[in-house]
């Protein structure tokens, strides 16, 4: 689930993954909506994601301001392969909606790298990971809320909750596709900095590998 699958591949107030026969005959959660839109100034907060979200992730993944950096498939097959085990509690890493007063407005990721073997191999080259570090990527789904500074809010919203949900974690890594600058400056707004640069397989096979990694760190304090 890293970059590959689960890295930041998040463009400002955008970004990918993992349910199973029609999804549209399922109840769809509230989402936003240029007339019932909740207050940008309302409370983000995460919770899983469960099987009845998933016709929205559908509907978001398949944006085009979603899918030109989540390239991600959008059949009910893909769906499922990419999070159902999430949704079954066989996945390490997290899948989780974002809400903005209630109202379901993204998708973020996020899980420790030592939980996928493979991309620890694969950001090696480019850079030596801390131990215990985590990653995240998110999606804004609904296009009217891109660009309105919610991206770096809901980039602190999960950085906050991972720091409490895994305590030995002493950073958060994240590696994003240079082409992507809406994304990084969101990170940056977030608090990260730019720890290196390299060549990563980009989700767009359209995109050059050249990508940024950004880090920021455990605030000193309890655990």
């Amino acid at each position: 689930m890293p970059a590959v699958p689960l890295l930041v591949r998040a463009e400002e107030e955008s970004a990918r993954r993992r349910p199973a026969a029609r999804l549209g005959s399922r109840a769809v959660p509230p989402s936003v909506t240029p007339a019932d839109g909740p207050s940008l100034d309302a409370p983000v907060t995460l919770r899983p994601l469960v099987r009845a979200d998933l016709p929205l992730l559908q509907r978001w993944l398949a944006a085009p301001h979603v899918h030109r950096w989540w390239f991600h498939e959008t059949t009910d097959e893909a769906l499922e392969r990419d999070f159902g085990a999430g949704l079954r509690g066989e996945e390490p890493g997290e899948d989780l909606v974002v809400e903005l007063g209630g109202v379901a407005v993204g998708l973020v990721q996020r899980a420790r790298w030592q939980d996928y073997p493979d991309e620890v191999a694969t950001i090696a080259p480019v850079l030596a990971l801390p131990p215990g570090a985590l990653t995240v990527d998110y999606l804004v789904g609904p296009v009217e809320l891109t660009g309105r500074g919610l991206g770096p809010r809901i980039i602190g919203a999960a950085v906050d909750g991972g720091w409490v949900r895994y305590p030995d974690a002493t950073a958060v890594v994240v590696p994003v596709v240079a082409g992507n600058r809406a994304s990084w400056r969101a990170l940056e707004r977030a608090g990260f900095r730019r720890v290196a640069t390299g060549e990563l397989p980009p989700d767009n096979p359209a995109d050059p590998p050249l990508s940024h990694v950004y880090r920021l760190d455990r605030p000193p304090g309890p655990r």
